[in-house]
């Protein structure tokens, strides 16, 4: 028997309905759409949404961390979205003056991603490590503190993009490489999606071990239940909350790098854009549930290009729409405890 948050004695083995039910709801985003979609273009639309799921979870998983391990809310997660996104805009652009961009096979291409990636992750890292000492450490446990703190911290970055690289739109220079398709049986799949399931699977499976199967996972995990606990046994448990959160960071950039390879084009605000959907994510999936965030993802990728496709109109609330059914479901989200 376990105790729950409200005191309650829960059995592990208990048949839990809502779950059953938010399950069920899940399968069927995937599924329905084949009574109306013919399967061709089912399954073009499937793989569209797969690659703007694992995106999605890119910078879901960031929010995840920092909310859902940390409890802290992070309002200013949309602008290291932008920073990746506008410092991987930086690197490209030096690597198309070499001619690396447009002369480089797919391989080669996948290298400099990987390159660009990498200062994402950097700038992201060091970002959230310079936020949380010096406004967020101050503020843990009070939420309205985070909320007005982290916005107006958002609003200052924002701007420094603005002097940086100015206020408009600026097209992003994609490896020639990604551009090309692969045929599947008629069904034709850009190679940057194909990289971008890859790379979205990669980043869950690598913070799954971290969280389940490592040291410090375990510490950080326990730190999140009992911070006292943690600290009694010799661990500085304010260090480590730091690197979690310059860790949520760097996801956040490196999703910004992903969505802004795959859209061609970046844009100052599209951080706080992306951090909407993000939210919606980890409502979705629960509370601390990287799975649950992953399919969270998924389902919100899936739904958006299957309604964009029958019903356009309705394509940007399918996704509230989802997020308020699997609440009224599973009101602590799909993977979230109950």
């Amino acid at each position: 028997m376990l105790i729950s948050s409200h005191g309650r004695a829960e059995d592990p083995t208990a048949f839990d309905a809502r779950k059953l039910g938010g399950w069920i709801f899940s399968i069927g985003v995937w599924i329905l759409p084949l009574i109306w979609i013919d399967p061709t273009t089912y399954a073009t639309l499937t793989i569209a949404g797969l690659t703007m799921g694992v995106l999605l979870f890119l910078t879901a998983s960031g929010l995840t961390v920092i909310f859902g391990l940390m409890d802290v809310l992070n309002l200013a997660h949309g602008a290291f979205f932008a920073w990746g996104a506008y410092a991987g805009f930086s690197f490209l652009n030096i690597l198309s003056r070499k001619g690396w961009l447009d002369m480089a096979n797919l391989a080669q291409s996948m290298g400099h991603l990987a390159l660009v990636l990498l200062l994402a992750l950097a700038v992201g890292g060091i970002l959230g490590l310079l936020l949380e000492r010096v406004i967020i450490r101050k503020t843990y446990g009070n939420h309205l503190k985070q909320i007005l703190i982290t916005m107006g911290a958002a609003l200052v970055m924002n701007e420094i993009i603005k002097i940086f690289w100015g206020p408009n739109d600026e097209a992003l220079l994609v490896p020639a490489a990604f551009q090309d398709s692969w045929d599947f049986f008629n069904i034709l799949v850009t190679k940057f999606r194909g990289v971008a399931i890859l790379v979205g699977v990669l980043v869950y499976i690598g913070i799954q071990l971290v969280l389940q199967k490592t040291k410090l996972g375990i510490i950080v995990r326990a730190g999140v239940e009992n911070k006292e606990i943690v600290q009694v046994m010799g661990y500085n448990i304010q260090r480590i909350f730091s690197g979690v959160f310059a860790a949520g960071a760097a996801l956040a950039a490196m999703g910004g790098v992903m969505f802004s390879v795959f859209n061609g084009h970046i844009y100052p605000g599209m951080g706080d854009e992306n951090l909407i959907f993000a939210l919606i994510v980890v409502i979705i999936g629960g509370m601390g549930s990287v799975t649950g965030s992953f399919l969270g993802a998924l389902m919100v990728g899936l739904a958006f290009n299957y309604v964009a496709f029958l019903v356009p109109k309705l394509a940007l609330g399918v996704n509230i729409m989802i997020m308020a059914i699997i609440l009224l479901i599973r009101p602590r989200g799909l993977m979230g405890r109950s």
